[in-house]
Parts: structure tokens; C-alpha cells; sequence
């Protein structure tokens, strides 16, 4: 039998839009300085542990950039990192929640401003998931030998739907504020090949697991329906755009209440790894989590000290303090900062996880750092 055909991350980038805004920033990008929004404001960012985002509106709140610029400036810094050109790509896989427009898909539209040749595209869509959606199809086409080199990107541009024009004349809860206080825009790219790096250490992508857990949950982040179910006849395409807006179907919103649940469920899809041997506890020697609260990473490091009483919580890495919570973007920014930290060493293994609200889904990858196809020849 052939040995099964590999592919490699081997180059990463990221782009983070204007300069760094810290909690006491945010109202003069988003708005919102009555007394019950800073109420719930000052809760949710001392739960969250987010010191500093960006966003990509300027001092007033006004938009700066397109969702689709975002991820063109992030995978022309992954492009960059490699070596090499948007020709030399033969296929583009981009993940957001929402994009600029309705149509084209994103994917297209990233495609027009990013320039190159001909390629295959792929737009994953969801949300904080899609990203390694969008990676495991890049990875399979490289692996079945259909395309040499792939370029991925997640991509969010959130603040647009943070502002408080979108709240005006609604009734705003916790489910809202939320998410309001939580995201903030950023895009994180990866480049994905047939054979490592000939000059630096490059990461296998050994597999890749998403499952979606929607015939079990309600859904939890939605848009789009004025209630937590659409409704025949009632979503934001069946009534007047000033009806739906006054409804509030514009907000992004989050079932708060349901979140222990999504935890408990992530823990619980990690175990199913570690059960059918995917995952090797006693050397994994990297753990890259996007989640949207420091909470989470706690509910996470209880959960699994009873599974590894002697876990290493040094070998978890996260940027959400700093970058904040960049939804689809979120793991790919946390992968290049680690990577350009000098965290990964050959021989190691890194475990990429990603849990999803949406309608409870959960991604994950693993990796293992190879050496460079220069020392591999030599060591023959």
C-alpha cells in the first residue's frame, strides 16, 4: 500500500485592524454610555479577562475597512511569510460569520481584491468553527493531490453590529450585550502544503474533526429571527428591513444561559478523542483553545485535571486577552502569535480546538512540528 499523501502549514499571518483599544476605549467606537449599558458593560469585561481588541472603525465609530480587506491583508502577511504570490495558489478557503455583502459569496469577494490566478474557492460559513472547516478542506484537496498549495483565512468584521445605532429602540439584554462587549474584528491566515517548508520547521496537519451537535441544542448565537426559532414567514428576509430592525433582528444575540452546557459538551468531544486515540495526553505538548471568556478556560482546566490530574496549564496558549474574541479569525491569530513566539520546536505536537455556539458544533486539529525539508534530505 502508498503511505498516505501529508499536508503542511507553512506559512501564517494575521491582521488586527487600527491600533489596540483597551475596555476603557470602547464607547467612544461602539457608543452605549447610559448607565444600565455600563452596567452590564463593566460585568461582562470583568468576566471575559479582554484587556485590549481592535476594531475596524475609527475614534467616532465609523467603518474603516471591509471584512474582505481584512482577510486579504492577513493572507497577503501568510503569503508573505512563505515566500510566495496569490499566483502560486490553486485554491482559497475563507470562513466568516458575515460578510460585506449577500452576494457574491465571501470567498469570491476576498478572491477579486486578493488578485491571482485561476483557483478553486470554498466559503465556509458559521461561525467560530468554520475556520478549521474551512482548513479541512484545504487540507484534503492537498492531501488527494488536487492542488499544491492552498491559502486559508478566517476573517470577522463584528463591530459593525456592535454599534449602538443597532440598539437604539430596542429592548437589549444580557443575550445581546454579551456578544456586544465580547467581539471584536481581526483576520488570521494559514498556507497549506504538499511538502514542508525547505528552510524552517512547518507543521503536519496530522487530521482534523468537526461535528455539530445541532440535533441535540437549541440554537444559542443566532441573527436574523426575532426569537430563538425561525419562524416561517417571519425571519429578516420575510418582513420590511425597518420592521426587522426594530425587532432587533439585526443583533447578533447569545443564549448566556446555555454556555456551562457548551463547555460541558466540549469536554466532552475532547474525551472522545483521547478514548479512540486520536489524541496522545501524555504528549501533547501544545494546546491552542479559542473561547470567548476566561471562564471558560477555568470550566476547561477543571474538566480536564480530571482527566490529566498532572496537566501542564504552561502548554496552553491563548491570545484572547490581548486580541479579544475574533470568532472564525480566532485560531488562526492564535496560531501565528504562537508560532512567531518560538513555542514549537520539532517533534512536538499541538492541538487546535475550537467550540462554536451557533447550534453547539466543536473543530479541532492536530498538528505535529516538522523540520525543514533541507535537514530532513540531510538526515537520510
Amino acid at each position: 500500500m502508498g503511505t498516505t499523501a501529508s499536508a503542511y502549514l507553512t506559512g501564517f499571518g494575521r491582521y488586527l485592524p487600527g491600533e489596540p483599544v483597551d475596555n476603557a476605549g470602547i464607547v467612544a467606537r461602539l457608543g452605549g454610555d447610559d448607565a444600565v449599558t455600563e452596567r452590564i458593560r463593566r460585568r461582562v469585561l470583568e468576566a471575559n479577562g479582554i484587556r485590549t481588541r481592535h476594531y475596524a472603525l475609527d475614534g467616532d465609530g465609523e467603518p474603516t475597512e471591509l471584512n474582505e480587506e481584512l482577510a486579504v491583508k492577513a493572507l497577503r502577511a501568510a503569503l508573505d511569510d512563505r515566500g510566495m504570490d496569490a499566483a502560486d495558489l490553486r485554491m482559497l478557503a475563507t470562513a466568516t460569520t458575515m460578510g460585506d455583502v449577500l452576494v457574491p459569496g465571501f470567498a469570491s469577494m476576498v478572491h477579486g481584491r486578493l488578485g491571482g490566478g485561476p483557483m478553486q474557492l470554498l466559503s465556509a460559513s458559521g461561525v467560530c468553527a468554520s475556520s478549521l472547516a474551512a482548513l479541512d478542506a484545504a487540507v484534503s484537496k492537498v492531501r488527494l493531490g488536487d492542488h499544491p498549495r492552498v491559502a486559508v483565512v478566517g476573517s470577522e468584521l463584528a463591530s459593525r453590529s456592535l454599534r449602538q445605532t443597532r440598539f437604539d429602540g430596542i429592548r437589549a439584554g444580557m443575550d445581546s450585550h454579551f456578544l456586544r462587549w465580547m467581539l471584536s474584528d481581526g483576520a488570521g491566515a494559514v498556507v497549506v502544503e504538499f511538502q514542508p517548508h525547505p528552510s524552517r520547521p512547518s507543521l503536519r496537519v496530522d487530521w482534523v474533526r468537526h461535528v455539530s451537535l445541532a440535533h441535540e441544542h437549541d440554537v444559542c448565537m443566532r441573527a436574523g429571527m426575532a426569537g430563538i426559532d425561525p419562524v416561517v414567514g417571519q425571519t429578516w428576509q420575510d418582513v420590511p428591513v425597518d420592521e426587522a430592525e426594530a425587532a432587533g433582528m439585526f443583533v447578533l444575540r447569545q443564549d448566556v444561559s446555555v454556555l456551562d452546557d457548551l463547555a460541558g459538551a466540549g469536554l466532552a468531544q475532547f474525551e472522545e478523542l483521547v478514548d479512540i486515540g486520536l489524541v496522545d495526553v501524555h504528549h501533547l505538548d501544545h494546546v491552542l483553545c479559542h473561547y470567548s471568556t476566561n471562564m471558560f478556560r477555568d470550566l476547561a482546566f477543571d474538566g480536564l485535571r480530571r482527566r490529566i490530574p498532572t496537566l501542564d496549564t504552561s502548554r496552553w496558549f491563548s491570545n484572547l486577552e490581548t486580541c479579544g474574541n475574533t470568532g472564525a479569525a480566532s485560531i488562526f491569530i492564535a496560531l501565528e502569535e504562537a508560532w512567531r513566539s518560538g513555542r514549537f520546536s520539532p517533534g512536538e505536537t499541538i492541538l487546535l480546538a475550537v467550540p462554536e455556539s451557533g447550534r453547539f458544533a466543536f473543530a479541532f486539529a492536530h498538528l505535529t512540528v516538522v523540520a525543514p525539508t533541507e535537514q530532513q534530505g540531510a538526515s537520510t
